[in-house]
């Protein structure tokens, strides 16, 4: 069997969302690097203690991330540190973040396919629009999304009718002027502030929150399905979603 290394992972990622469209201030691509034969890959939205314990089970050495496990510059070590835990544990990260936020079939893109819309493309960067299949209102379509995210929304504009609607995964309730210029009706979004939620009303565009992890997630499964395209002889697991807040209503059913 033909054995893949850590470095064939990042090439392949690069022809999917290329490094080179990365933020100036992001931390994308081979992070950790233990320089092993890849035995597995676990895919998941962060890499956390429970997360490599994830890998571990599943007897996978690299974990493929979007959120990047080193982001700042790193001053000094500890044992809880979670990317001095990969090296001892002999575990690789690859990690793709605002890259694979602005590709196609990436993050943003993903939301817009989970939440229901079509005609989906790129209208500025980070932020993808879509259509609905009929009008509907808004608290209609902040519900709708709810479902299709397991997650409680945050939203404005109840009564609005809304079609075309704007999205941007994560933290993304700044991108409400652009969703405007766009002639959309209403940015769906993981994070928004009180005022950017205020300034988008008093523009007349509806704004809705679900969630950072929950906007973001989808896209693991995502990741996953390009590897085993890519590596059909890899074992590819996706990590359980691993939210650190709690859901107030654990009704919510998890998709």
């Amino acid at each position: 069997m033909q054995t893949v290394t850590v470095q064939e992972i990042a090439e392949k990622i690069n022809e999917w969302a290329p490094w080179d469209t990365a933020e100036p201030w992001d931390n994308c691509g081979v992070i950790v690097n233990m320089g092993q034969t890849v035995t597995g890959v676990l895919c998941a939205l962060d890499i956390t203690h429970e997360v490599i314990d994830e890998a571990k089970a599943h007897g996978c050495n690299v974990i493929f991330a979007h959120h990047p496990v080193i982001f700042k510059p790193v001053k000094c070590l500890s044992e809880q540190d979670v990317f001095v835990r990969l090296a001892r544990e002999g575990i690789s990260a690859v990690c793709a973040h605002t890259n694979l936020d602005k590709a196609e079939n990436g993050v943003s893109h993903t939301l817009a396919e989970c939440v229901g819309l079509s005609d989906i493309s790129c209208a500025d960067g980070f932020l993808y629009t879509g259509v609905l299949p009929q009008e509907m209102k808004m608290a209609e379509f902040a519900a709708k999304a709810g479902q299709c995210l397991g997650a409680s929304v945050q939203y404005t504009c109840a009564e609005k009718i809304v079609k075309r609607i704007a999205v941007v995964s994560g933290a993304g309730g700044d991108f409400f002027r652009e969703a405007a210029a766009a002639g959309c009706d209403c940015l769906l979004t993981g994070e928004a502030s009180h005022h950017e939620a205020l300034d988008a009303q008093q523009m007349g565009l509806a704004l809705a929150a679900a969630g950072h992890c929950e906007t973001e997630y989808p896209v693991v499964a995502v990741m996953a399905e390009k590897l085993r395209g890519w590596f059909s002889q890899l074992k590819v697991e996706k990590a359980e979603r691993n939210s650190p807040f709690c859901l107030f209503a654990e009704s919510i059913p998890r998709p």
